[in-house]
């Protein structure tokens, strides 16, 4: 909230009438259909499944329709309302600004809570819709009946929010002249916050689709394989959209932030990366369920702790609870979410107890030494992972509750606690593919192993020879390179058994994301061990520093006016090649931040941030980071997306059931209830 009232300044005359709040008007239109919508739906198929009554159930595809008419609606006038800086709804005279670029003011939209959850809400019954769309022909099926039951029931709950706490369309009296301030400047500094928010929320908001339909199958008993087959590419889609939106919310942050890094384990990162381990463990042991009928137990516990941790991760990120470049101002959203939150966990720990015994029925493990034993240590890493980042994140929120204390938990707590599981899923990421899902002997192990071991240890003394020092980054490139060369070996044997066709597929995707990942923990362990930094002081142009074997050269400093901001730029040349960082100030408030400036090669990257600029006489402050290896962040980030985009692409000779119980869930869909 700015430092003015929704009202508007009683000494001040308001501009406009009723007329001019027509969005406002319109708007919450929306909201209430939506939330009518979403509640009528819900009660529909409650009582179509409690009655047996399969046209209710059905009826579903028309309020799917209204959602989506409320959805867009909603979204669409708020942008009108942005784009068109129409200050008689609140949340653009608190957040809007005439001098707010074009793409940072339709970017508005989420960077504050309201409108955050508007765009949650259109992306969730964008998926809604989808569903409908994907199983037209079986909604009256009992389990998908019962996913679209907890889908209504999920948008219900988003349509409370924005009908209360969250209420983006609340009226304001504009007087004569108003202008907003503007979203935050940190907000409209770089392109990519148009970008990252939108993709993180589709993976976010994605992983409500397969727990649905978890939860269909609790409640159905239906404990076979059929219901992972149907949701296979939903939860797929949602891992990628999450996995591509991490990245760019690293990217964001190194480019903008100007300190020197892309992850600090900042709250509001971990609250993202939190579903993304327990999503990544249930994408591999959901796999040996589907082969061998095993880990059910675990798969439903895996995809209902990762819902659960998207709803806690709003929850801290929302609810104003910690302090965050991230997050966003105190609201009372919280107890909605912490409670939506509670129910989430109590409904799947019940049905999971509930159909104990028919869920833990299933094969056993032939041998530790399998590829179903090396996926069952790989969850196990994976939830030690995730139990290790939640306790860090949610410890000083506890403290807070219990005394009001405030603590933090740093950066050394993570690293240690999470550096020797980061290598042990690297060498399990490596050794799994050579695994038959049967007993392995010792002589088809060395066979298919000889050649990757080989190249992680060749890619070792490499990294020694070119100037690797310190066990940590030099264990790190030896583990990928065994981890690059397996699923290298991998994708060759798929080429050469179907040709190009061999690339595409769960498999032979799933390899190709194993690249990105190496590469990716290559690039981050190398980039914070052997990150140097400096800081310079420059009084005259030609000024030189040296940092890294790179040259900095003093060039001078121009003041530059633009229309949503003044720039104070710093001329550097760093190796000859001109940088210009730069002190942004923007109108509202008089706001200062900094805008680095970053020159990226594949071998290193060399970022300058302004610390301060002479006031008439002094020194101009630059900070100097250099960093090896960033490139390949970005790079594996894009091979991991890569990797997804393939496993989603049905191979050749894939098979469309894996046990006899999917061909069954097949009949049984196509079948009246």
């Amino acid at each position: 909230m700015r430092n003015w009232s929704r009202a508007g300044c009683i000494h001040d005359p308001p501009v406009g009438g009723p007329g001019q709040l027509v969005n406002a008007t319109l708007g919450t239109g929306f909201v209430a259909l939506g939330l009518a919508a979403s509640t009528t739906g819900t009660l529909s198929i409650a009582h179509g499944l409690l009655t047996r009554n399969q046209r209710l159930v059905r009826l579903s595809r028309y309020f799917v329709i209204v959602l989506a008419v409320a959805a867009v609606g909603q979204f669409a006038v708020m942008e009108r309302a942005l784009i068109t800086r129409d200050f008689t709804v609140a949340f653009v005279a608190e957040n809007g600004s005439h001098k707010t670029p074009a793409l940072f003011n339709v970017a508005t939209l989420w960077s504050a809570l309201e409108g955050s959850i508007l765009l949650w809400v259109l992306v969730l019954v964008g998926y809604v819709v989808a569903v409908v769309r994907r199983f037209r022909d079986s909604l009256a099926d009992p389990m998908v009946a019962w996913a679209l039951l907890v889908l209504f029931a999920v948008c219900t709950f988003f349509f409370l929010l924005l009908a209360g706490p969250a209420f983006p369309f609340a009226g304001f009296q504009p007087w004569a002249g108003f202008d907003g301030p503007g979203p935050n400047p940190l907000l409209q500094n770089h392109v990519l916050m148009a970008f990252h928010p939108p993709v993180l929320y589709l993976g976010y908001v994605g992983f409500t689709v397969p727990f649905a339909f978890a939860i269909g199958a609790l409640v159905t008993g239906r404990m076979g394989e059929g219901w992972l087959v149907s949701t296979r590419r939903w939860t797929l889609l949602a891992w990628g959209a999450l996995t591509l939106g991490i990245m760019l919310g690293a990217w964001w942050s190194y480019e903008v932030l100007g300190w020197g890094g892309y992850w600090a384990w900042d709250p509001v990162e971990n609250a993202s990366f939190l579903p993304w381990l327990t999503g990544t463990a249930f994408l591999h042991s959901v796999m040996v369920q589907e082969r061998r009928g095993m880990l059910r137990v675990w798969n439903l516990s895996l995809l209902s702790a990762t819902f659960s941790l998207t709803i806690l991760g709003t929850f801290i990120t929302r609810s104003g609870v910690l302090d965050s470049v991230h997050a966003f101002t105190e609201s009372g959203i919280g107890p909605m979410l912490l409670a939506f939150f509670a129910l989430v966990v109590a409904t799947t720990v019940g049905l999971i107890a509930w159909r104990g015994d028919e869920i833990t029925r299933g094969g056993e493990i032939e041998s530790p030494v399998s590829r179903t034993g090396a996926f069952l240590a790989n969850n196990l890493l994976l939830g030690s992972f995730a139990f290790v980042v939640l306790l860090g994140t949610v410890f000083p929120l506890l403290i807070e509750a219990a005394d009001g204390s405030r603590i933090s938990v740093g950066n050394p707590y993570f690293e240690r606690m999470t550096m020797p599981i980061g290598f042990a899923l690297l060498f399990l990421m490596a050794v799994a593919p050579a695994l038959p899902w049967g007993r392995a002997g010792g002589e088809l192990l060395s066979k298919r192993l000889v050649w990757p071991a080989s190249a992680g240890a060749v890619s070792m003394v490499v990294a020694v020879v070119i100037g690797s020092r310190g066990w940590a980054p030099t264990m790190a490139v030896g583990l990928a390179g065994f981890a690059v060369a397996g699923a290298v070996r991998q994708l060759l044997l798929a080429v050469r058994a179907r040709g190009l066709r061999g690339l595409t597929g769960r498999s032979s995707g799933g390899m190709v994301v194993h690249i990105g990942v190496a590469v990716v923990a290559v690039a981050f362990a190398c980039s914070s061990s052997f990150l140097r930094q400096a800081e310079f002081s420059f009084d005259e142009v030609g000024d030189t520093a040296s940092i890294a074997g790179h040259t900095l050269v003093f060039n001078g400093i121009e003041s530059v006016a633009l229309a949503e901001k003044s720039e104070v730029r710093v001329s550097v040349l760093v190796d000859g090649e001109l940088q210009m960082p730069a002190i942004s100030t923007f109108p509202f408030g008089g706001q200062t931040i900094g805008t680095p400036a970053t020159r990226s090669t594949i071998w290193d990257d060399v970022q300058l941030a302004v610390l301060s600029v002479p006031d008439g006489s002094g020194s101009t402050i630059i900070r100097v980071t250099v960093q090896p290896l960033v490139w390949w962040l970005w790079f594996g980030g894009g091979v991991m997306a890569l990797g997804t985009v393939l496993a989603a692409v049905p191979g050749r000779g894939s098979r469309s059931s894996t046990t006899a119980e999917t061909a069954e869930y097949t009949t049984r869909q196509q079948a009246p209830a």
